[in-house]
C-alpha cells in the first residue's frame, strides 16, 4: 500500500493539463461541455464588470468627490480640468502603445467575424483600461466596450488553451459578450440576444443554451457582488392600441436619421483628427479641452450618462432645455470618440434616445397623439436609439422588456426598434461598429464569420507542380517536349522567367491550319496573358477572376512586380474548396461536428 500523502491539484497543474491535452478532450466533446465552459465564463464576466465599475466609480470619487457623475451638480474648474488630464494620461497610454505595440487591436465582432473568435487577452486588458480612464476621468463615453472587451479575451483565452474549434471558439467569445452585457445591466435576455445578434451573428439551438447560461451566471454573480443595472418605473401605462403604433413608428424613423448624423460625425472627426498635424497622442487633451467645455454648460454630458438618464426621465425640462442637452451629450460622444478615448457609444445612446424620446412627447400633442406618458415616449425613443448607433433590433427590445417589466410599452418598443433597423439598413447599411470597419477598408458587416473565406487563398488552393515552358523555344520544340495528352496546359514565360501566357495544348494540335513550325512563334496561342491570381487571394475574390475571364484556370504569379509564375488554379477546384468549407461551417453552426 503507498503511503505518499495526498496532495491538492495546483493551478499550474490544472493548466498543465489542459496543455497536456488531458482536458482538452473533455471540453470538445458535446453541448454539454460547452455550457460548463459558459458557466466558468460567465462567472468570470459578471467578476470584471464588477471590478471594472468599481475602478471607475473610485476614479470619478477621486478625481470629481462625485460617484453619480453626470447627475451630479459639480461646477468650476474641476468639471474642465478632470477630461482634460484624463486626455493628458491617455494620451501617455497611446504614445508608449505606438512605440510598443505595432498591430492595431482586435474586437469581439472583428474576431468572430474575421479570426474564428481569437483575441488577444492582453490587448483586451489594454482596451479595458484606456476605457476605465477615459470613463473615470468624465469622457463621454460607456463602459460597455470594457466589459465586453475583456470578458469576451478571457472567454478566447480559454478555448485557446483547450484547443477549441473554430465553432466552439465563436460561441465561447459570444458568452463572454453576453455575461458581460447581462451583468452590466442587470438583463440576461439583452445579453444574450446582443451576443446572438451583434457577436455571434447568427441564431442557432446549439449557441443558445451557453449564451443563456452564462448571461444568468454573469447577472448572479455581479448582483452578489455590487449593486448593478437600472431600472424604469413607468406607472399607470395605458393599454396599447393600434393608433398607438403610429407615433412609436415615426419616432423610430427619426432616430435612425439622427443615429445616422451622429455615426457619420464621429467618423468625420475621427478623419479630420487623422488627417490633422495633431499626434495621436496629443488627441485625448485637445478632445477632453472640448468635453470640459461643454460639461461647464451642463455636467450631464460625462462619462456615459448612467445618473443623467434617471435624473432627466421624470423631470419636467423645457423642449429647448431637452434639445439643448441633447446636443450637448451628442457633441461631448462624438467628440470623445473621434479624438481616440476609449469606450463605446451603448449607453450615451440610452441616454440621448431617451431625450428624443421626451423631445417627441412634447411635439406629440401638435400632431394628435399626446395621451401616452413622456417616460413610455422615453423608454422607445432610448431603444431605437440605440438600435440605430447598436444595432440589435431584439436586444433593445429585451433590454425596454427588462428595463420596465411592461409587456405593453415593449410591443411599441419593437415596432419602433424594426422601423429604425430597417431605416438604417437600407439607407446607411452599417451600425456604429461595422461603419468604422468599413473606413478601415474591412468588408465585415455583422459579426457572420467570414474569417474562413480570407483563411481559405490561393496560395492554399494552387497546385505547384505546374508545367513551364519558354516562349522563345518555337513551335516545333514545344510539340516535341509536350505531345498530345501529355498535359493540358502549359504555362509560358519570358526569358527572364516572368509570365508570358498559358497556352491551351490541345489548340495547338487542333489547329486547321498548314503552318511551318518553323517559322511561326508560340506567341499565337497565347491566353491569359494579362489575366493571373495572387497567392493572398481568397476564394471568392479567385471566383469573380473566373467569371470575369470566363476561364477554367489561371496562373498564379508570386506578385504583380516580378510577375513570376508559381502555380495553376482551376475553377472546378476553387469552387469545391469553397463548397466543402461553407459545409463545414454549416454543420459547425448547427452542432453536427
Amino acid at each position: 500500500m503507498s503511503t505518499k500523502p495526498f496532495r491538492a491539484p495546483s493551478m499550474a497543474s490544472f493548466f498543465d493539463n489542459i496543455r497536456s491535452g488531458r482536458l482538452r478532450a473533455l471540453f470538445r466533446r458535446g453541448e454539454l461541455a460547452l455550457v460548463i465552459l459558459a458557466i466558468l465564463v460567465g462567472a468570470a464576466a459578471g467578476l470584471l464588470v464588477a471590478l471594472i465599475g468599481a475602478l471607475s466609480t473610485a476614479l470619478h470619487v477621486f478625481v470629481f468627490g462625485v460617484e453619480r457623475l453626470s447627475s451630479s451638480n459639480l461646477t468650476g474648474w474641476i468639471v474642465l480640468a478632470g477630461p482634460v488630464v484624463g486626455g493628458v494620461v491617455l494620451g501617455l497610454i497611446l504614445f508608449i502603445l505606438s512605440r510598443t505595440r505595432k498591430k492595431p487591436m482586435v474586437d469581439p465582432i472583428e474576431a468572430n467575424a474575421l479570426h474564428g473568435g481569437r483575441l488577444s487577452l492582453t490587448d483586451s486588458i489594454i482596451v479595458c483600461v484606456q476605457n476605465i480612464v477615459s470613463n473615470g476621468f468624465g469622457a463621454s463615453v460607456g463602459l460597455e466596450a470594457g466589459y465586453t472587451q475583456v470578458a469576451s479575451g478571457v472567454a478566447s483565452k480559454l478555448g485557446l488553451n483547450l484547443k477549441l474549434r473554430r465553432g466552439d471558439m465563436r460561441i465561447l467569445v459570444g458568452c463572454g459578450a453576453a455575461g458581460a452585457i447581462a451583468a452590466a445591466f442587470n438583463a440576461p435576455l439583452t445579453g444574450t440576444f446582443y451576443a446572438i445578434e451583434l457577436i455571434i451573428g447568427t441564431y442557432t439551438i446549439v449557441t443558445l443554451a451557453p449564451l443563456i447560461v452564462s448571461a444568468l451566471v454573469a447577472n448572479i454573480v455581479a448582483g452578489l457582488v455590487s449593486h448593478h443595472g437600472i431600472n424604469i418605473d413607468v406607472v399607470g401605462s395605458s393599454t396599447v392600441t393600434p393608433t398607438d403604433y403610429v407615433p412609436a413608428i415615426f419616432l423610430g424613423v427619426v432616430c435612425a436619421g439622427i443615429g445616422i448624423v451622429l455615426m457619420q460625425a464621429v467618423s468625420f472627426i475621427e478623419e479630420t483628427a487623422r488627417k490633422s498635424a495633431i499626434p495621436l497622442w496629443l488627441r485625448p487633451t485637445l478632445g477632453g479641452l472640448v468635453v470640459g467645455a461643454l460639461a461647464l454648460i451642463s455636467p450631464q454630458v460625462l462619462s456615459s450618462g448612467h445618473g443623467a438618464l434617471h435624473l432627466n426621465l421624470d423631470a419636467n425640462i423645457t423642449l429647448f432645455g431637452l434639445v439643448g442637452l441633447f446636443l450637448l451629450k451628442a457633441t461631448a460622444s462624438a467628440v470623445s470618440i473621434g479624438s481616440s478615448f476609449r469606450g463605446g457609444l451603448f449607453f450615451a445612446s440610452l441616454f440621448m434616445g431617451s431625450l428624443l424620446g421626451k423631445i417627441f412627447a412634447i411635439c406629440a400633442p401638435y400632431i394628435g397623439y399626446g395621451a401616452t406618458q413622456p417616460v413610455v415616449y422615453a423608454v422607445i425613443g432610448m431603444s431605437a436609439f440605440a438600435a440605430a448607433i447598436i444595432g440589435g433590433p431584439l436586444t433593445m427590445t429585451f433590454l425596454a422588456l427588462e428595463l420596465t417589466g411592461d409587456f405593453q410599452i415593449t410591443a411599441l418598443v419593437l415596432a419602433a426598434v424594426i422601423t429604425t433597423s430597417l431605416v438604417v439598413r437600407t439607407t446607411f447599411g452599417y451600425s456604429f461598429a461595422t461603419w468604422r470597419f468599413h473606413l478601415r477598408g474591412e468588408s465585415i458587416r455583422s459579426a457572420h464569420d467570414i474569417g474562413w473565406i480570407r483563411d481559405l487563398t490561393v496560395g492554399k488552393m494552387m497546385r505547384a507542380d505546374i508545367r513551364k515552358a519558354n516562349l522563345s523555344m518555337g513551335l516545333e520544340a514545344f510539340k516535341e517536349k509536350f505531345p498530345l495528352g501529355s498535359t493540358q496546359r502549359v504555362i509560358m514565360t519570358h526569358d527572364d522567367g516572368r509570365y508570358a501566357g498559358m497556352i491551351l495544348v490541345p489548340e495547338i494540335y487542333a489547329d486547321p491550319m498548314e503552318r511551318d513550325a518553323s517559322k511561326i512563334g508560340l506567341e499565337t496561342y497565347l491566353h491569359y496573358k494579362n489575366d493571373v491570381l495572387l497567392p493572398t487571394m481568397n476564394a471568392r475574390q479567385a471566383a469573380a477572376a473566373f467569371d470575369n475571364t470566363e476561364s477554367e484556370a489561371l496562373a498564379v504569379v508570386n506578385d504583380k512586380v516580378e510577375n513570376r509564375p508559381g502555380g495553376l488554379l482551376t475553377e472546378s477546384h476553387t469552387l469545391r474548396r469553397y463548397s466543402e468549407e461553407l459545409e463545414m461551417r454549416r454543420r459547425e453552426a448547427s452542432g453536427e461536428i
